[in-house]
């Protein structure tokens, strides 16, 4: 059986991976792969149409309803045929993306937090490793080996949430770097007066107007 420490890890960095990535973006990705190998026969029909449907609209408006009526009646019956083939196309590949989605997101649950959560609970009782004796004060050494591992050791939930953290801080980390820095503006300062300005500076006597008593 493979290292139990560094299963639970690489299930932890799964999951980490797909929060970094977006789980929209996967499976978009997962549905275009998937779409060009079993849907490109429903696709190339659903350009042909796209392709005739726009022909036939733009056949119908150069045709007069008056003067080439029975031409304009047999182009419009082709291009409702073609609306209509269009539109039953169209909601069979919404339908299909739409099971498609439903079944991805069910995968990624499964590889990622039920993976996790199967094997927290299945090897709750099993220490991921042991820490060396009086390493750390008892109720921490009860803490780390909740729930059902002996005292002493570090148990599979312990882990789980520790690989959990370091992965986070690491996220904190590399996007606190790649952050770009705002640079500090510059604090104005008031230019001093010149001894000439100051010399030149006059003092306007100030005049106060008094009411005139009568």
């Amino acid at each position: 059986m493979p290292n139990l420490a560094l299963l639970i890890f690489l299930v932890v960095l799964l999951t980490q991976i797909v929060s970094w990535v977006g789980q929209i973006v996967l499976q978009e990705l997962a549905f275009t792969i998937y779409s060009k190998i079993f849907l490109t026969r429903s696709a190339n029909e659903q350009s042909k149409l796209r392709k005739q449907v726009l022909k036939d609209k733009a056949e119908l408006g150069a045709t007069s309803s008056q003067d080439e009526f029975a031409k304009w009646a047999k182009i419009r019956r082709r291009l409702d045929k073609g609306l209509a083939d269009l539109e039953k196309l169209n909601t069979q590949m919404t339908s299909s993306k739409g099971s498609f989605t439903t079944k991805f997101k069910t995968f990624l649950w499964v590889i990622t937090s039920g993976s996790k959560l199967v094997l927290v609970w299945w090897f709750r009782k099993k220490p991921v490793f042991w820490l060396p004796e009086g390493w750390v004060p008892y109720p921490i050494a009860w803490l780390i080996s909740f729930p059902s591992a002996p005292i002493g050791s570090v148990s599979s939930g312990a882990w789980s949430t520790i690989c959990t953290r370091v992965l986070v801080s690491l996220e904190e980390i590399v996007k606190a770097l790649l952050a770009p820095s705002i640079p500090a503006e510059p604090i104005p300062t008031a230019p001093f007066p010149t001894a000439n300005e100051k010399q030149g500076a006059k003092i306007e006597p100030i005049t106060l107007e008094h009411e005139k008593l009568d």
